[in-house]
């Protein structure tokens, strides 16, 4: 019966979402997405999700300057950097390296730089997740990566690449909405709105279990909890937030 009330429920979602359909079968949705929607999305979205995360984000980052290396400084690789929701909360003389694959997030970013003037931003990549190799080996003491394992076209590689890049001891920070418990009536929602979320919000997936890929990588130690963010009647509340140690 579950199955067959998300399968009605999936189509009456879609039918909604028809337009949004039909543009994509015309290949028109995906670079209007690309280009204007989505980054205008993500701008508007980060200031509010920033209010209700800050709490965590504030915990989560609050150790990183003790991964900096012999120096003193601190080298970070953000992959997915967005419009820079990040920024504020990265200790002082930061030396940033931002990725990301749409160069159409620049108005948000550069507002964010701008308005970080504590941090050092060294240089800006156009490359996936799963493909860093402008960044050398061993050559980051921290990895950020936050809201963006949902979309990727595989965690796995995304990791084997963090864990490249990073040095021995270094490590990589991540806080990701994933799959509610399956049990729940918010899995139950994550279900049913999949197909369509995926396809509006640019390959954006409800019920990915990015914890068991992160269990699974070959980090020496990780530190990785559940929460719930008060996003409240979306289907994105279940989060995991946590760092991992080469």
């Amino acid at each position: 019966m579950a199955k067959a009330g998300i399968l009605f429920l999936r189509v009456c979602v879609q039918l909604l979402a028809l337009p949004i359909y039909l543009l994509s079968f015309l290949g028109i949705w995906d670079p209007f997405c690309k280009k204007i929607f989505f980054p205008f999305f993500i701008e508007k979205l980060t200031a509010s999700y920033n209010r209700k995360a800050s709490r965590h984000k504030q915990e989560l980052f609050s150790n990183l300057q003790e991964f900096a290396g012999p120096s003193g400084e601190l080298t970070l690789l953000e992959i997915g950097t967005g419009t820079g929701a990040n920024f504020q909360f990265y200790p002082f003389g930061c030396k940033i390296t931002c990725t990301d694959t749409n160069l159409n997030f620049q108005h948000g970013l550069s507002k964010s730089m701008s308005q970080n003037q504590h941090l050092q931003f060294q240089r800006f990549l156009v490359v996936p997740g799963e493909d860093l190799n402008q960044v050398a080996d061993s050559s980051m003491d921290a990895v950020v990566c936050t809201l963006v394992l949902c979309s990727v076209q595989s965690i796995e590689r995304v990791l084997k690449e963090v864990l490249r890049v990073l040095r021995p001891g270094g490590a990589f920070y991540f806080l990701e909405h994933v799959a509610a418990d399956c049990s729940s009536w918010c899995y139950f929602w994550q279900e049913v709105y999949y197909p369509t979320w995926k396809l509006v919000f640019a390959g954006c997936c409800l019920t990915r279990e990015t914890w068991k890929s992160l269990e699974q990588a070959k980090f020496s130690e990780i530190k990785l909890r559940h929460i719930q963010m008060p996003l409240y009647w979306t289907p994105v509340q279940s989060h995991i937030i946590g760092y991992a140690i080469k």
